[in-house]
């Protein structure tokens, strides 16, 4: 970094040089206080922030000018957080959330009125599966579930009242793999946003929007703040999405009577979507971020590469040890050669194959209860994406409201035990399952 004259700052790659990854999960969006100096960024505890006079509180609430109102809609600590999501994803902007439900929420708000579809892959996290399926109904939003395994089955479910294609990119539980690359070719086609839940990959391992994605949701609660500690979620928009197709989008093309008849699309541009989730849906519903979770996720966001190197190394080594046992039946993890997704992580997720998987006991559902029962080191928690390692069994958990054909669906059945590996030594993991295997 011997010529820093040649850019503006970590959050800005706008000349020769750009700063690595690395860099910017520590310096993107911040900088030192310029009141105080503070060089970490304070948490800025407050509900609402001082106009300088009624020119600009009217400029601020019209959104004419950008600036603090009220921290239901905007806080400085939050804003660090946006901006730092944003650039490590390669988007035009983002905006956090109280969770990732709370983002997904906003997401489909954003899009969608009563009566549109969308598709979603049915390899989800349980609770968006029953978001998307019994909540949004209520809502009169439809999802259509299908397979991600073979992209076409995206293109089989389109039909004209589809605003929105939605998958995980890596799939939690089940460890499936999606080719981004062909569904985003399908969505294009068909003049929908992609929307990626990047949450199990970070954007560490992979970067959707280099592959066609539109949209990138997160539950920052996961690895991007890392230490168990802090709920929260985001939504990105890669700005490259032309929302004046046919008129398809009037959410985001047609004037809004709560801003004197402002159309997002067309006074925002490229960050319109988020600016709509902003000053309507975090409006309207209200699920904000706090500042200090925002705080903690800041500082866990500045050791997300080192973290993830040693969660990585943990769980190659915890799947190569479950692979290799009598108790286990089967091993769902992209990182074993003999995985069906394995070359699909070579080149969606270079780094590695993520750090949470599934394994299927031979002892069914209650050997699955007995080894979450008989672990010690691991934490018997419904959560991923922490330091520490965390263990559960999807289908008396997190899966029990769903159906037996929806389990097995999302790969939850009976038998699954859901790992997360964390960062502790990984011969002490192994060492924890062997003893709790032995008691199944």
């Amino acid at each position: 970094m011997a010529d820093d004259t040649k850019n503006e700052g970590p959050g800005k790659n706008t000349g020769p040089w750009e700063y690595g990854f690395e860099t910017r999960t520590i310096h993107a969006g911040a900088s030192p206080d310029p009141v105080t100096g503070a060089r970490s960024t304070p948490i800025y505890q407050t509900t609402s922030y001082v106009f300088d006079d009624v020119d600009h509180a009217s400029d601020l609430f019209n959104l004419q000018t950008f600036g603090f109102i009220y921290s239901r809609l905007t806080n400085p600590t939050v804003s660090v957080l946006e901006e730092r999501i944003a650039n490590l994803e390669d988007g035009r902007a983002a905006v956090c959330a109280a969770s990732g439900h709370a983002a997904q929420f906003l997401a489909f708000f954003s899009l969608l009125s009563p009566g549109d579809e969308f598709i979603a892959s049915k390899n989800l996290y349980g609770g968006s599966i029953t978001q998307f399926g019994v909540s949004f109904e209520r809502l009169g939003w439809h999802c259509n579930f299908v397979d991600p395994t073979d992209p076409e089955n995206f293109r089989k479910a389109l039909t004209p009242k589809c605003k929105a294609i939605f998958i995980e990119v890596l799939a939690n539980p089940g460890g499936v793999i999606v080719d981004l690359e062909a569904v985003a070719a399908i969505a294009k086609d068909a003049g929908v946003p992609l929307i990626v839940d990047n949450t199990l990959a970070t954007p560490y391992l992979c970067q959707p929007f280099h592959w066609g994605a539109d949209l990138i949701v997160h539950s920052t609660t996961k690895f991007l703040s890392g230490h168990g500690t802090s709920m929260g979620g985001a939504l990105v928009e890669s700005g490259k999405f032309d929302w004046f197709q046919d008129g398809r989008f009037p959410t985001m093309t047609e004037p809004d009577p709560a801003y004197h008849g402002l159309t997002f699309a067309e006074t925002f541009g490229d960050f319109g979507f988020t600016m709509k989730a902003r000053a309507v849906g975090l409006r309207d519903f209200g699920p904000c971020m706090s500042p200090q979770n925002a705080f903690y996720t800041i500082t866990g966001m500045e050791t997300l590469h080192l973290r993830m190197e040693r969660h990585i190394a943990n769980a190659q080594a915890v799947a190569e040890f479950l692979d290799d046992h009598d108790a286990v039946s089967w091993v769902s993890y992209a990182g074993l050669p003999d995985n069906p997704y394995h070359d699909l992580a070579k080149k969606y997720l270079p780094n590695g194959a993520g750090s949470v998987f599934t394994c299927g006991l031979k002892g069914g559902y209650e050997a699955g209860i007995k080894l979450v029962e008989s672990v010690n080191l691991f934490s018997h928690l419904a959560n991923v994406g922490d330091t520490r390692s965390l263990i559960l069994h999807p289908a008396s958990t997190t899966h029990r409201q769903l159906s037996d054909e929806q389990r097995t669906a999302a790969g939850a059945e009976n038998d699954v035990i859901r790992l997360s590996i964390g960062i502790e030594t990984a011969d002490d993991l192994i060492h924890d399952l062997d003893k709790a295997l032995a008691a199944t």
